[in-house]
């Protein structure tokens, strides 16, 4: 048959050849309804496994975080004694760590940036180091070494010079005192390192601000290990600061964690370097009330400072929180030490400048590590 001046499909060929079509296919078509069919009754629900416990959040504008740390920098000076704990971390990346007893402090610091430190043995009340810093300068004198007398020395240096060119003479201590123990442990601490951790620097107009969330996996160790909030997502929010140059670049300063669980809580404060590298990393512990005048309510009772660079932390918590005093002035000659001890002088620009013009070949030894 013709159509239109063509041969009409034969209908069995065409009929044929869809079957062959069907046909080619079909084993692979039976395969995959098999495995749907006769393979769901080998599935089985898996297993449920532990995840973190996802906490509620709490949602806050970026004014209001704003206020927090501004609410933190209205304390301009503090007066308090507290437990100061030490950790050692220069073997961190072995996965290990040195956590010295506890020792005994009191603390002075004013705006914009003065500190005194005093730190003594425990019970026998023995002042093992002071330390001042007035923004600029700082001055360490070590008093106690347990009887050796290689620690006892008079440190003079620059906040922001870099002295890591002064390598310490690392000298075998076998003495197992408390006195010792705690002198190994303070020899390195430098005053400065506390100011903005305790006094939290007020916000600037000059720089620029940006907010955003974050979630992060905790651990609490003092939850039993099977709680649910043993292990928990935690939700922070970040509060960056920027400084900008004059080329335009953005440099960052500081970055708040505010703690999202229960409320809008300050929690943690990092402080960045010129090349962008963690200098301090600050941890605010559960707040309460400090002085015995109900005005400085709802401030962190325990503070850690870590320094990463330096690789140490140490942690200070409030050993009366209603007996510190916020808001006293204190005169310029409280945190500039003076050295009444007559103790061995080490002025850390002149060692550094020698070793620099080359007329000495060895480090010089003050006691503890680096300087």
């Amino acid at each position: 048959m013709r159509f239109n001046g063509q041969q009409a499909p034969d209908g069995n060929h065409q009929t044929r050849k869809m079957f062959f079509y069907i046909s080619g296919r079909l084993p692979l078509l039976l395969i995959v309804l098999s495995t749907l069919l006769f393979g769901a009754s080998c599935i089985t629900v898996k297993t449920k496994d532990k995840t973190p416990t996802l906490l509620k959040t709490e949602s806050a504008a970026k004014e209001q975080l704003l206020r927090e740390v501004e609410r933190f920098s209205r304390v301009d000076s503090l007066h308090a004694k507290m437990d100061l704990k030490f950790e050692d971390n220069s073997f961190a990346q072995f996965g290990s760590k040195e956590i010295y007893r506890s020792a005994d402090g009191e603390v002075v610091l004013q705006r914009p940036s003065n500190i005194y430190l005093k730190v003594q043995v425990p019970m026998i009340k023995t002042d093992v180091a002071q330390m001042t810093s007035d923004g600029d300068n700082f001055r360490v004198a070590i008093l106690q070494d347990g009887g050796s007398g290689k620690y006892k020395k008079f440190v003079k240096g620059r906040n922001h010079a870099d002295y890591s060119r002064l390598q310490n003479a690392i000298d075998d201590n076998n003495d197992d005192g408390a006195v010792s123990q705690n002198v190994n442990a303070f020899a390195n601490l430098r005053p400065q390192h506390f100011t903005d951790a305790m006094l939290v620097r007020p916000l600037s107009q000059d720089n620029i601000y940006t907010h955003s969330t974050t979630f992060q996996i905790e651990e609490d160790l003092t939850q039993p290990k099977k709680s649910p909030l043993r292990v928990v997502n935690r939700g922070y929010y970040l509060l960056d600061e920027f400084a900008k140059s004059d080329s335009g670049e953005l440099k960052i300063l500081r970055r708040f964690w505010f703690d999202r669980v229960g409320g809008i809580r300050l929690a943690r404060q990092q402080i960045f370097d010129e090349k962008g590298e963690i200098e301090s990393d600050i941890t605010y512990g559960i707040p309460g009330t400090l002085t015995d005048t109900g005005n400085f309510s709802n401030l962190p009772l325990r503070i850690t400072v870590t320094r990463p660079q330096e690789k140490y932390a140490m942690t200070l918590t409030y050993q009366s929180p209603s007996s510190v005093t916020i808001g006293g002035t204190y005169p310029a000659r409280a945190f500039m030490l003076e050295n009444s001890w007559g103790l061995e002088e080490v002025d850390l620009d002149r060692e550094l400048q020698e070793i620099v013009n080359g007329s000495t070949s060895s480090p010089v030894n003050i006691g503890g590590r680096t300087q």
